[in-house]
């Protein structure tokens, strides 16, 4: 498979990834029924999966080491702080005013993480 091929797919994961975290947010905050359904907790899970082995796949056709580049490092490190969040807002148990600010909070984060990726410069 050629590494333009490789990114795109990688585009296209993380397009569907930022659609689906913001469709569950939204169904977080309108309290919807349809967050429990099945799908919702495995079709993010998957997606998510083929995003990052395609991002793996490219950093190493490319020659990419976190560490020694520092744009990759602050999306990995940035990566690392949306899981959390992310985890924060789409698990019940907390106070909905929390989980609504960790959702917003992640969003910004993909945000930095998409120009990261477009700019490689972890300083926007």
């Amino acid at each position: 498979m050629s590494t333009l091929t490789v990114k795109y797919v990688h585009v296209v994961a993380a397009a569907a990834s930022f659609a689906l975290f913001f469709v569950r947010g939204l169904w977080m905050v309108l309290d919807s029924p349809l967050l429990r359904e099945r799908w919702v907790r495995i079709v993010p899970h998957v997606n998510d999966t083929v995003l990052l082995a395609a991002g793996v796949w490219l950093a190493i056709a490319l020659r990419e080491v976190p560490g020694a580049s520092p744009w990759l490092t602050a999306k990995l490190g940035a990566l690392a702080v949306y899981i959390g969040l992310g985890m924060l807002a789409l698990r019940p148990g907390r106070p909905k005013g929390a989980r609504v600010a960790a959702w917003l909070a992640a969003l910004a984060i993909f945000v930095y993480i998409a120009a990261v990726a477009v700019t490689r410069s972890p300083t926007l």
